[in-house]
């Protein structure tokens, strides 16, 4: 009775691993041995405040949900901690930030954006990219410059006015 409510566990654990994974732009898995559980939780809070899920899953389950969701084969091995969400900019943003911070316990060992292996020089390529708000603020300057231009002219016109 306990190896059968196990398993109808892990079946179900996989079949929400896999509506989770299909969701997701981007996947990327490290490696957090020697890490305290208290600096795995700051990691959490921070990636769900950002939409993004952090958990820790055996790898053979891993394996199986990757698979059937049509992710590219990885051969998972140690211990790993999986990280997936919709913005793989802020993804790797927030894994190479807290990488920094934590070089000697935590370390990315395999990347997937739109199912498709990367390498880890690209996801720290990508991690360097601005954000979506950070490029809509751009933007945003681009777009209101020409109507700033404008009223510093028009102010300008009218302080010669006004002097002369």
């Amino acid at each position: 009775m306990q190896k059968q409510h196990q398993r109808q566990h892990k079946v179900e654990l996989v079949a929400n691993l896999k509506s989770q994974f299909a969701d997701a732009k981007a996947l990327l898995i490290c490696d957090y041995k020697g890490l305290s559980v208290r600096k795995l939780e700051a990691l959490r809070n921070k990636a769900r405040n950002q939409g993004i899920k952090v958990q820790v899953i055996k790898n053979t389950l891993a394996h199986i949900a990757m698979k059937e969701t049509g992710y590219s084969d990885l051969d998972l091995k140690e211990t790993n901690v999986f990280l997936w969400g919709g913005d793989q900019i802020a993804l790797s943003k927030l894994v190479f930030d807290f990488q920094k911070e934590h070089k000697d316990h935590f370390v990315l060992k395999a990347g997937l954006f739109d199912k498709e292996s990367v390498s880890v020089a690209h996801v720290e390529a990508v991690s360097k990219l601005p954000s979506k708000e950070e490029l809509m603020g751009m933007l945003l300057s681009v777009w209101t410059a020409p109507a700033r231009y404008f009223v510093t002219g028009l102010d300008n016109l009218r302080k010669a006015k006004e002097e002369n």
